[in-house]
């Protein structure tokens, strides 16, 4: 099963995909590694954003997708464009994919049960990723 873990940061969704075969962890090869939505955030920038999304995933044989929830108030409040593009890809139809919001406390309390046993620079992932693998990894560690 592949998972697709996403960390929404402004008008960007950060991705990483991982899968999980018989107890070993893959990384599928995947150039994307974000995708952003326009800057004048149109209804059909949204669309286009979601397309893309659904096209990558289809391309990838993603059958999750685990989104790391923001907070609606307070110090760390996600942004607006951000909660939109969480309703875009959580909206997303024609395509067999799950989408499921894991809260910040459920990643740290599952990575502290069940820690990843790589360090994350052995993954080739860029830096930026590191979020988006953890959401990943805790959504498989979750089942």
């Amino acid at each position: 099963m592949i998972i697709c873990g996403v960390e929404l940061a402004g008008s960007d969704a950060v991705i990483c995909l991982l899968g999980l075969e018989q107890g070993r962890f893959t990384l599928p090869e995947c150039k994307v590694r974000k995708l952003s939505l326009k800057k004048n955030h149109t209804r059909e920038d949204l669309l286009q954003f979601q397309a893309s999304f659904l096209a990558l995933m289809t391309a990838n044989g993603v059958t999750k997708v685990a989104i790391k929830e923001r907070m609606p108030k307070g110090k760390f409040a996600g942004g607006a464009i951000s909660f939109k593009l969480e309703a875009a890809i959580q909206l997303i139809s024609g395509a067999d994919i799950a989408v499921t919001l894991i809260p910040p406390s459920s990643i740290k309390s599952t990575l502290a049960a069940n820690p990843v046993p790589i360090d994350f620079t052995d993954t080739g992932l860029k830096v930026f990723q590191e979020n988006a693998f953890l959401v990943a990894y805790a959504e498989h560690m979750a089942k």
